[in-house]
C-alpha cells in the first residue's frame, strides 16, 4: 500500500456543508488520505468518522475497470479535495462509471451518495435492495438518488458482470429496516470489496490520524483537568481505548464518574478548548482495561473478524447465514486483497482463512452475554423484550 502525497490543500477544500444531516466527527471539516491499495487497479480514499471522539477510518475504494472507467464503492463525503483526486485518476483510466452503495443500513455509508452523485453525473449508481430511511421511510428520489441513474443490484441486474462477481449478505430483518450487504469481488485485481461485514483492526493507530490526532489524544487521558499531549505512547493509549469503544460502546472496565467527581475534575482544567471539550471528560480507566484490550486482539487469530457490536446486535440469530456468505466468498478463489470500508485495507487473506474464520464461528460461544459484551447484550435484550426487532431476522418482511 502505497500513500499517494499531494500538493497541500486549502482548508475550503476540506469543507462539508451538508454536516448537519449527520452530525458526526469531524463535522465540517473532512481531511482525507489517498493511497493507492493495488499498483494501477485499486485506490483508496479515507476519512475519519465516529461520535464524541469515538473515531475510526472510513473508506471509500476506487476499482479501474478492465474495459476502462472507474467504479466507486462505499460512498464517503465528496469535499473538494476528494474530487480533485478522482478527477486526477480520470485523466490516466478514464470516467468515473459506476458509483456502488453496496449496504441497506449503513447511513454513514449512505448519507454521501447524493453529493457524490452530483459530483459524477455521467456515472450509473448501483445500490443494495430493500433500502431504508429513519424515522420515514421515503422514497429514493426524496432522498436525493437520482431517478433516472439509479438502479437495484440483483433486481435490475448486476453492473460489470463479465469480471465482477457480487455476493450478498441477507437481508437480515433489524425491525426499523434491513441489514443487507453486498460484497463486491474483482477477479483481474483479487480485490474482494465489503462494507461493514468484517474487518482487520490494527494494533496500532491507523495513519490516518496523522492529519489529525486529537482523538488519540482525548481519550489517552485518564481525567479532563490533563493537557493534550502528542507522544507515541499517548497515540497507541488513545488508540486502544477508542478499539474498546466503537467495537464495545461501553467497555466493561471503564466507569462514569459520579456528578461531584466529574465537576471537581472539570474544575481543575488548565486548558478549555473546544479540542479538549472544554476539560468535560466523565471516565475513569481503572487498570483492568488493559487486559480487556489484550483480550480483544488475541480473541480472534486470525488477520480478519467481525465485530462485535455487529456480531452481538446484527448477525446475532443469523449465524448460519454468514457462515454462509463466508463460505461463498471462500469459493471464489485461493487469495484475495480483502478491502473493507473501515479500518486496515487491503489485507492479505486467503480462502482458508475464510474457512477458519466461518469453522471457529460454528464452534465458539457465538455473540456471548458476559465480560465486555455485557452491554451490546443488554441492548440486544430490551430489543428484543420490546419487539424492537424480530427473534427470526432471516425472514423479514416485505
Amino acid at each position: 500500500m502505497q500513500s499517494i502525497h499531494q500538493r497541500p490543500h486549502a482548508r475550503s477544500s476540506q469543507r462539508w456543508s451538508w454536516w448537519p444531516l449527520l452530525p458526526t466527527f469531524p463535522y465540517g471539516k473532512r481531511q482525507s488520505r489517498f493511497t493507492e491499495l493495488i499498483t494501477g487497479q485499486a485506490w483508496a480514499v479515507e476519512q475519519l468518522h465516529g461520535i464524541w471522539y469515538v473515531a475510526v477510518p472510513i473508506r471509500m475504494t476506487i476499482l479501474k475497470l478492465d474495459q476502462g472507467g472507474l467504479l466507486l464503492y462505499s460512498p464517503l463525503a465528496p469535499t473538494q479535495e476528494v474530487i480533485e483526486f478522482i478527477c486526477q485518476l480520470e485523466q490516466s483510466y478514464g470516467h468515473v462509471k459506476t458509483i456502488i452503495l453496496a449496504s441497506s443500513s449503513g447511513l454513514e455509508h449512505k448519507i454521501f451518495l447524493p453529493a457524490l452523485a452530483r459530483a459524477f453525473p455521467a456515472a450509473d449508481l448501483w445500490i443494495s435492495p430493500q433500502q431504508w430511511s429513519f424515522p420515514l421511510d421515503l422514497p429514493l428520489a426524496w432522498l436525493g438518488f437520482p431517478r433516472s441513474r439509479t438502479h437495484i443490484l440483483f433486481q435490475d441486474g448486476l453492473p460489470h458482470s463479465e469480471e465482477i462477481d457480487w455476493l450478498p449478505l441477507g437481508p437480515l430483518n433489524l425491525g426499523l429496516g434491513t441489514f443487507l450487504e453486498v460484497a463486491c469481488y474483482h477477479r483481474s485485481s483479487n480485490a474482494l470489496l465489503i462494507t461493514d461485514a468484517l474487518v482487520s483492526i490494527p494494533q496500532q493507530p491507523p495513519t490516518l490520524f496523522d492529519l489529525n490526532p486529537n482523538p488519540l489524544l482525548f481519550h489517552a487521558r485518564d481525567s479532563g483537568s490533563e493537557p493534550l499531549l502528542d507522544t507515541p505512547l499517548q497515540r497507541l493509549k488513545g488508540w486502544q481505548r477508542i478499539v474498546l469503544f466503537a467495537n464495545y460502546l461501553r467497555p466493561h472496565s471503564l466507569q462514569v464518574r459520579g456528578f461531584l467527581p466529574l465537576v471537581n475534575d472539570f474544575l481543575k482544567a488548565q486548558e478549555r478548548r473546544a479540542i479538549n471539550h472544554f476539560g468535560f471528560y466523565p471516565f475513569i480507566w481503572p487498570s483492568g482495561w488493559i487486559s480487556e484490550v489484550e483480550d480483544f486482539f488475541t480473541a480472534v487469530p486470525l488477520p480478519i473478524r467481525i465485530a462485535p457490536v455487529l456480531e452481538r446486535l446484527v448477525f446475532v440469530r443469523a449465524r448460519d447465514s454468514f457462515v454462509k456468505w463466508l463460505r461463498d466468498l471462500s469459493s471464489l478463489a485461493e487469495e484475495f486483497a480483502l478491502i473493507p470500508a473501515h479500518y486496515d485495507a487491503p489485507v492479505l487473506i486467503s480462502s482458508l482463512n475464510l474457512e477458519q474464520l466461518a469453522e471457529s464461528i460454528e464452534t465458539c460461544h457465538w455473540a456471548p452475554d458476559d465480560g465486555s459484551w455485557q452491554i451490546l447484550a443488554k441492548i440486544d435484550d430490551l430489543l428484543l423484550r420490546y419487539g424492537l426487532v424480530p427473534a427470526s431476522p432471516t425472514t423479514p418482511e416485505n
